[in-house]
C-alpha cells in the first residue's frame, strides 16, 4: 500500500468539530470548496482524513478497484469521474473499503445500493444516485494529484466534510486552517453568549450605522 500524510487523531476530531463551515471561513477563503452539488448519502454523514486521489472513466470503476490493493488505511478516497453520473459504487465495495480501512467516499459521479450504504452508517458524499452500473476497462490514475470538480486535490491533502459539504484543505495548510478555525470557533460562542445576554448582531458586529438607515 501506498504511504501518505497521515494526522493525529486529535487533529481529525478537531477538524470535524469545527465543521466545513468554520475551517472555510475562518482560512480566509483561501482553501478549497467542493461543488456544493456534491452532498452527503444520508444525513449527518461526517468525516475527516488524508485524501487518496483517484480518476474513473466515465462509467468505468476500474481505477476504484484497483485503489483498494493501494489505499492506506485512515484515508478518504476522492474519485475523479468528469460528473459522469453512473452506479460507480455501492454496497460490495463499501465492505471492501471498510476491510481496507477507508473511512470516507468523496465522488463526482453517482453511488448506488442507498439504504446499505445508509444502514452501514458508511459516509459517502456523491453528485448523484444512480443504479446503473459501470464497466472496468480503464484506469486513468490511482493516487496522483487530480482535479476534483475544478478543485485541485493531491494525496495527503486534509478532506473534511459534513451537511455542509466537502472541503480540501492542501497539507501545508492544515495546522494554520485549524488554529484559526478554532479561533474563529471561540469568538462565535462569545457572541452568541452576548446574545442570550440581549445584545444584538448589529452591535456585536459593529453593524449600528444601519440603525438610521433602515
Amino acid at each position: 500500500m501506498s504511504t501518505i500524510k497521515s494526522y493525529e487523531a486529535a487533529t481529525l476530531e478537531q477538524a470535524c468539530q469545527l465543521g466545513t463551515s468554520t475551517l472555510y471561513e475562518a482560512a480566509g477563503l483561501t482553501i478549497s470548496s467542493v461543488d456544493p452539488a456534491i452532498r452527503p448519502v444520508w444525513p449527518g454523514a461526517s468525516i475527516a482524513g488524508p485524501a487518496y486521489p483517484l480518476e474513473c472513466s466515465p462509467g468505468d470503476n476500474l481505477s476504484i478497484h484497483i485503489a483498494m490493493e493501494k489505499v492506506p488505511r485512515g484515508s478518504v478516497l476522492v474519485v475523479s469521474t468528469g460528473g459522469f453520473v453512473s452506479g460507480y459504487w455501492g454496497e460490495v465495495l463499501t465492505v471492501a473499503a471498510e476491510a481496507a480501512g477507508v473511512i470516507g467516499l468523496v465522488i463526482d459521479g453517482g453511488v448506488r445500493d442507498i439504504a446499505a450504504l445508509t444502514a452501514r452508517r458508511f459516509p459517502v458524499f456523491t453528485r448523484g444516485i444512480s443504479m446503473r452500473g459501470t464497466i472496468k476497462a480503464s484506469s486513468p490514475s490511482v493516487g496522483q494529484p487530480i482535479s476534483f470538480a475544478g478543485t485541485p486535490v493531491a494525496a495527503g491533502d486534509l478532506i473534511v466534510a459534513d451537511d455542509d459539504g466537502v472541503l480540501v484543505i492542501p497539507a501545508a495548510r492544515v495546522e494554520y486552517t485549524l488554529a484559526q478555525g478554532q479561533a474563529r470557533a471561540d469568538k462565535e460562542a462569545k457572541m452568541m453568549a452576548a446574545l442570550r445576554d440581549g445584545h444584538s448582531t448589529l452591535e456585536l458586529m459593529g453593524l449600528t450605522s444601519w440603525r438610521n438607515e433602515k
